[in-house]
């Protein structure tokens, strides 16, 4: 199944003992973490941090309100609304691993009563209707090839009044995408499709794209920043090159050959219910 391949492709087997090996070698104690000093290696998602905040303060966030982040991965995202936001989160993934790590560093980082994550799938939410005032998802749809239930299901739990805040990787031109690239190794378990498809399934589900922003620009400078500091000084102590594996490199030159090329591009979508 391409879930189960999909799980297995971000699954790593020492996640958790890497990750806090290197914040031990950068001199930061595990056992008493702020959320910030995990933003080099948790926000698994073109531009990073960055792109979180640019996402998020759209969304129109205050304290008190129930947050659900689909494929929250480690869980940087959810910590940084958590702490930022004064919002309660509840992060969801497929890969059994990052739900763990996502749920050690939380605890770690004092948010554990803010936060909360479970394994599962995003086409079969297991949350109540209208549950959650705002969702989130960040590099996710690329990775699932029926939308329209996952979209279904974002808008079952949002609130009448909620908004939805995604930020995913879209097909944006006809050039062949290469391969691996962070979300997949091949085409396999690679389910892109174009800003208008994704305005479509969205409008079926019952809801709308009130501002839509191509990021392609954005992402060619994050990587190519990327890529200079590391051959400069080598792959980070504490990176995404510890989440993406020994072939880190090799996927951030083709990511950047396929945004350069105009054949995909990162993309928000702010939508409201229709």
């Amino acid at each position: 199944m391409s879930e189960e391949s999909v799980a297995q492709h971000y699954s790593h087997g020492a996640l958790e003992e890497q990750i806090l090996g290197a914040l031990l070698t950068i001199g930061v104690d595990p056992e008493h973490l702020e959320p910030d000093q995990l933003a080099p290696v948790d926000e698994f998602h073109i531009g990073g941090r960055i792109a979180t905040v640019a996402l998020v303060d759209q969304m129109d966030l205050y304290p008190g309100l129930r947050v659900l982040d689909v494929g929250s991965g480690l869980g940087g995202t959810a910590r940084y609304l958590a702490q930022n936001h004064q919002v309660r989160v509840t992060g969801i993934d497929l890969t059994e691993e990052y739900v763990q790590v996502a749920r050690s560093l939380t605890h770690r980082a004092g948010l554990a009563e803010q936060v909360r994550f479970h394994q599962g799938n995003a086409t079969a939410l297991p949350f109540d209707d209208h549950s959650f005032d705002r969702a989130c998802m960040l590099h996710v749809g690329m990775n699932i090839a029926d939308k329209q239930t996952l979209f279904a299901e974002v808008r079952r739990v949002l609130t009448e009044d909620g908004t939805f805040g995604l930020y995913d990787v879209m097909r944006t031109g006809t050039a062949e995408i290469t391969y691996p690239v962070p979300w997949a190794s091949t085409p396999a378990t690679s389910f892109l499709t174009e800003p208008a498809h994704y305005r479509e399934l969205l409008a079926k589900a019952g809801l709308s794209v009130a501002v839509e922003r191509d990021r392609r620009d954005f992402g060619v400078a994050f990587f190519r920043q990327l890529r200079a500091r590391i051959a400069d000084s080598g792959p980070p102590t504490l990176g995404l090159n510890i989440v993406m594996g020994q072939d880190a490199s090799a996927k951030v030159a083709i990511m950047i050959d396929n945004l350069e090329r105009a054949s995909i591009a990162p993309t928000e979508m702010i939508c409201q219910p229709a």
